[in-house]
C-alpha cells in the first residue's frame, strides 16, 4: 500500500472535511477524488476507509462515500461523550501535574500566549467600540481570531498528549476530527469566539492552578457553550457552510 500517497490523501481530506470546504453530504467519488488529488483510487480508498472509522465518512454498501451527515441526535449524542472524557482527563492532568510539573509544560507555555490574543481583542474592541458581546464594532481583529483557532487546537492536543491513561487519550483523539467542524460552525457565530477566548484561558489557568475539580469543571461549562452555540446554528440554518442537517 502506498502508505505516503495514503496519508497524503487522508490529511487533505480530513483538513477539508473539518474545515467544512467539503461540507457534510458530499460526495466522496474514488475515481473523481484520485484525478484530483494526482492519485490512484488505491490510497484515495485507504483514506476514506480511514475518515470512516474516525467518523468523518459515511459509507454504504452499493453507494458512494459522502461526508458524514450533521444530525441534531448526533451532535448531542457527541457531546455527551465529551462531558464524560474531557473533564475527567482535565482533573487527572492537573492532580498528575502537582507532582510532576513536566506533564503541565504545555499548558504553562499555552497561558501567556492566550492572555496575549485576548489582549489584542479587548485593545482592538477598546480602539474602535465594542459591541455588547465583545466584538470590535468594525469586525472582528481577524488575524487575532486566527491565531486563537490554532492556540485551541494546541490545547486539545496538548490535552491529549498531558494524559497518562493510554486508551483515555486515544478515545479523545478519535473525536478530534467531528468536534472540529463543530467548532468551525461554533466560531461562525457573532461574539463566540471571544467567549471561548474566555473559556479556554479560565480552563488553562484552573490547570496550571493545580485545581483538579475547578479545571474539571471549567472544561465542563466551555463544553455546554459550545453545544449550545452548535444547537442554535443548526436549528437556525444559520451556517458558515450548505451543511446537511438531519434531525
Amino acid at each position: 500500500m502506498p502508505t505516503s500517497k495514503t496519508e497524503a490523501a487522508y490529511r487533505l481530506l480530513k483538513r477539508q472535511i473539518e474545515q467544512l470546504t467539503l461540507p457534510p453530504g458530499a460526495k466522496l467519488g474514488e475515481v473523481a477524488l484520485a484525478e484530483r488529488l494526482g492519485a490512484s483510487r488505491t490510497p484515495v480508498r485507504e483514506a476514506i476507509r480511514r475518515l470512516e472509522r474516525e467518523g468523518l465518512v459515511r459509507v454504504a454498501p452499493g453507494e458512494v462515500a459522502e461526508v458524514a451527515p450533521v444530525s441534531l441526535a448526533g451532535v448531542r449524542a457527541l457531546f455527551e461523550f465529551r462531558q464524560i472524557l474531557e473533564p475527567a482527563a482535565a482533573r487527572l492532568v492537573t492532580r498528575d501535574g502537582r507532582s510532576d510539573p513536566a506533564r503541565i509544560a504545555g499548558f504553562h507555555a499555552l497561558l501567556p500566549e492566550l492572555r496575549a490574543i485576548r489582549d489584542r481583542i479587548e485593545g482592538a474592541a477598546e480602539g474602535e467600540g465594542a459591541a455588547p458581546d465583545g466584538v470590535p464594532a468594525g469586525g472582528r481583529p481577524a488575524e487575532a481570531v486566527r491565531e486563537f483557532h490554532i492556540l485551541t487546537e494546541r490545547f486539545d492536543r496538548t490535552l491529549i498528549d498531558a494524559v497518562r491513561n493510554p486508551p483515555l487519550a486515544k478515545t479523545i483523539a478519535d473525536t478530534r476530527g467531528q468536534t472540529a467542524r463543530l467548532r468551525a460552525i461554533a466560531h461562525a457565530a457573532p461574539g463566540r469566539p471571544v467567549l471561548s477566548l474566555d473559556e479556554h484561558l479560565r480552563m488553562t489557568e484552573a490547570v496550571v492552578a493545580g485545581d483538579p475539580d475547578r479545571a474539571a469543571a471549567e472544561v465542563a461549562h466551555h463544553l455546554d457553550g459550545t453545544l449550545r452555540t452548535v444547537l442554535d446554528a443548526l436549528t437556525r440554518g444559520d451556517l458558515p457552510a450548505s451543511v446537511d442537517v438531519r434531525m
